[in-house]
């Protein structure tokens, strides 16, 4: 363009309108300069809280399962044909609910005959013990020898054996006449019937006849490793308590699709020694079961608690990052760069989760906007407190 117009003006003022001509240009371009400088963008904004602090809980963090509190095998223990079966297959009953029936005309024989055989044992014995009676008067009046008062002795106590073998045939007989019946030896839901009416039972030996299984209450058992105990006792050590106190030692469970630990109960069994083969100790702990949540054979998070609270730090759940090297969170240092700290996490307690090491109690934490927070960026603080703070009084912490 500038040699266009040096062409068209020409002559002796030619120069002068080059000149300007060129330093409209220069001012032009140095307007276009200005207006495309680089401009940083402003520092992202994050949110930021310190961390909560607030005494925690030491627990054992374990697995297990659950188990029955009572379960067996209903049973017929006499032959004879079925004749009725009294429950909905998988009711929840009450203990003594009779649930099978087996024939009993044959069982009801034979009780009368055993009653009537104690009957006749019994006349046996008053007429034994009359000649008895008899004998032993006139041998004090010297009417009867010795003998004979002996042979009465014998007599009478012959016929008093046969009076209990009778009664213990009479009772014998009874019981055999109530195994006809099968009741349920406590509260608990029975399976589906393994034997239809009309079969015949008992023949050969027992014949299994359905199960019932009580899960209120209902027992979860794990196992601790050899260094697990050692740590149980010197946490109740610091506490000034035994082992002997373990079995009031609370425990908490929680299945695969809860969050935490919702059901409460307390250890009532501990094996008396460690095996050797496995080196670990197996637990058993009670737990209320009354709206039948828990069933037997289920997996199980198991914690204990093992010594007393101490002061812990927890930072919100959603703060914790995790990569390659292991869990981390983006704190803020020195002008406002983000930093990433490897932390040592323990378990969660409601929102929050326990920080065992990487931070202290005055670092400020990115709790939120972390996609922009980048390790090693500035960027703008806003300071709030931990959103799960609200989650509970107290926490856990895994020793």
């Amino acid at each position: 363009m500038a040699t266009m117009w040096s062409r068209t003006i020409g002559g002796p003022g030619g120069w002068t309108a080059r000149l300007v001509l060129i330093g409209g240009l220069g001012a032009g371009l140095a307007a276009c300069n200005e207006q495309n400088a680089y401009v940083p963008p402003p520092p992202p904004k994050v949110t930021v809280a310190q961390p909560v602090q607030q005494p925690v809980t030491a627990y054992l963090e374990l697995t297990g399962s659950t188990e029955a509190f009572n379960a067996v095998d209903l049973e017929a223990r006499v032959q004879g044909d079925l004749v009725a079966i009294d429950y909905q297959d998988g009711a929840l009953v009450k203990q003594g609910t009779t649930l099978f029936r087996i024939q009993r005309d044959t069982y009801e024989a034979q009780l009368q005959q055993a009653k009537a055989e104690l009957i006749l044992q019994q006349a046996g014995q008053a007429n034994a013990q009359s000649e008895y009676n008899r004998q032993a008067s006139l041998g004090k009046n010297q009417f009867a020898s010795e003998a004979h008062v002996e042979d009465a002795k014998t007599l009478l106590d012959q016929k008093t054996a046969a009076v209990m073998q009778a009664q213990a045939n009479v009772d014998l007989a009874t019981i055999t006449l109530g195994y006809t019946e099968i009741t349920a030896p406590f509260d608990g839901v029975v399976t589906a019937h393994l034997a239809d009416v009309g079969a015949l039972v008992g023949y050969g030996g027992p014949t299994k006849l359905a199960s019932i299984v009580q899960t209120d209450p209902i027992h979860v058992t794990f196992t601790v490793s050899e260094q697990q105990v050692l740590q149980v006792k010197q946490g109740l050590a610091a506490q000034g308590r035994k082992v002997a106190d373990l079995h009031a030692v609370p425990v908490e469970i929680g299945l695969q699709t809860e969050t935490g630990y919702p059901h409460r109960g307390t250890i009532d069994y501990i094996a008396p020694q460690i095996d050797p083969r496995t080196g670990t100790l197996t637990v058993r702990g009670l737990f209320e079961n009354k709206d039948l949540a828990l069933l037997p054979g289920l997996f199980a998070r198991v914690r204990v608690p093992v010594g007393p609270k101490q002061a812990g730090l927890l930072v919100d759940d959603t703060a914790i990052g995790t990569s390659q090297l292991g869990s981390y969170l983006l704190v803020l240092g020195k002008d406002d760069v983000v930093e990433q700290r490897r932390v040592t996490l323990g378990p969660a307690d409601g929102a929050l989760r326990v920080v065992r090491d990487g931070i202290g109690p005055d670092d400020w934490v990115v709790i939120g906007g972390i996609q922009k927070a980048i390790p090693g960026s500035k960027v703008a603080p806003d300071k709030a407190a931990m959103a799960g703070q609200a989650a509970g009084p107290s926490a856990a912490a895994k020793p």
